[in-house]
């Protein structure tokens, strides 16, 4: 191509001319899905493509992740592109014929169209260099499923060397049908914390519960209670949710245990009502000992920041996917879900771009057994981030 500004319909034949191949690749992740931290073998896929392209890069970064690096023909800012390989522990109900060989695993929230996606982009960059001012950084990161995967590859130095100056991150959404495209303004996705509280009590016959302390009342009695910090709180106009799920005590009918355990989240869009919640939920724990004679331990872990879209970087991000693809792309309520690109976000300016990737006649949903993504979002999705990052870059 020539080193100027190309027509959108280059980007979309560049794209279409390799499409074939990238679902050929997504298939074979697919198959051989990866837990967080242990994506030896796609890290190992996208490394050989990088190479093949001839885009320098380096592995091992925040355990199994991959950065390659692509300079641009006159000097610029760093702009990252994110996309993430770790699959879920969920046993494929698909019936594809490209399905899940490993039993108990399987990319349910696409991970494998978002490697390949960025692999699309990597191609048609390398490629269209000399137009960049600047340079691009393609961050291939693990374990966002277990939201450690982006703050291991910050410590690694990611976001250094050179220094990035703005992110691009993107998720497939089985909700927007295939070809649409979505944004938020601000916080998109939610803040993620989460606790684990033991309340002790002493165990004894349940025919006598006099003669025991009841832990499975207290658990009930926090349990309950605990939706009251979002009921009468945080700020009504303040999206939160608190979450119980997982709670174990007991072990037969007629005795009372020695300790229960909960296991929730708390999700929040705004920083105030995740000050709120956390102040709260260690108050009630604390509480419990002076009401029901059970004494507890509360740990409590902020995980991730809400992931906020920069406004400069959003409305740019927006035009370049107009620009390239049409009046495809609408603004969209933020979600309650969580990501932990919101790190990157957290440090420079960056903005999530949503991809449809729903089939028509499925009602598919992430984190499901059965679901199926478009495979033409990849070749989309490519086509939107190539051309927001050479705008961004101009």
């Amino acid at each position: 191509m020539p080193d100027t500004m190309p027509p959108r319909n280059d980007i979309a034949e560049a794209i279409q001319r390799i499409e074939p191949e990238l679902i050929a690749l997504r298939r074979d992740i697919h198959a051989h899905p990866e837990l967080a931290f242990a994506e030896h073998r796609t890290a190992g896929i996208v490394a050989r493509e990088l190479t093949r392209l001839g885009i320098a890069h380096q592995s091992g970064i925040g355990g199994t992740g991959v950065v390659g690096l692509i300079e641009g023909g006159r000097p610029g800012p760093t702009l990252a592109i994110r996309a993430d390989m770790d699959a879920l522990p969920i046993e494929e109900r698909t019936g594809l014929p490209f399905a899940s060989t490993v039993p108990g695993l399987m990319h349910a929230c696409g991970h494998d169209v978002h490697t390949t996606t960025l692999l699309g982009v990597a191609a048609l960059l390398k490629e269209l260099a000399p137009q960049l001012n600047g340079r691009v950084k393609l961050v291939f990161q693990p374990a966002e499923e277990v939201l450690a995967g982006a703050a291991a590859m910050i410590k690694d130095g990611v976001m250094e060397a050179p220094e990035v100056d703005m992110a691009l991150g993107f998720h497939n959404q089985p909700d927007m049908p295939l070809g649409r495209f979505g944004f938020v303004h601000g916080a998109c996705l939610a803040a993620s914390d989460r606790f684990d509280l033991v309340i002790h009590g002493r165990s004894g016959h349940a025919a006598h519960p006099d003669k025991a302390i009841d832990p499975i009342v207290a658990a009930a009695h926090f349990i309950t209670t605990a939706q009251t910090v979002v009921a009468r709180e945080v700020n009504p106009i303040h999206p939160a949710v608190v979450t119980i799920g997982a709670v174990h005590g007991g072990t037969v009918h007629n005795i009372i245990p020695d300790e229960v355990t909960l296991r929730g989240t708390v999700r929040t869009l705004h920083p105030t009502a995740r000050d709120i919640a956390e102040a709260a939920l260690r108050r009630l724990a604390a509480g419990l000992e002076a009401e029901l004679r059970t004494p507890s331990r509360l740990a409590y872990e902020r995980l991730v920041p809400p992931l906020v879209n920069h406004p400069e970087i959003l409305e740019r991000g927006v035009a370049a996917v107009r620009a390239q693809l049409g009046e495809v792309v609408d603004a969209m309520d933020p979600s309650m879900g969580s990501e932990d690109f919101a790190l990157f976000a957290e440090r420079v300016p960056a903005f999530q771009l949503r991809i449809g990737s729903g089939q028509p006649g499925r009602q598919d949903r992430l984190h499901n057994s059965a679901y199926q993504p478009a495979e033409a979002a990849i070749g989309l999705g490519a086509q939107a981030l190539t051309r927001a990052a050479l705008d961004l870059l101009r």
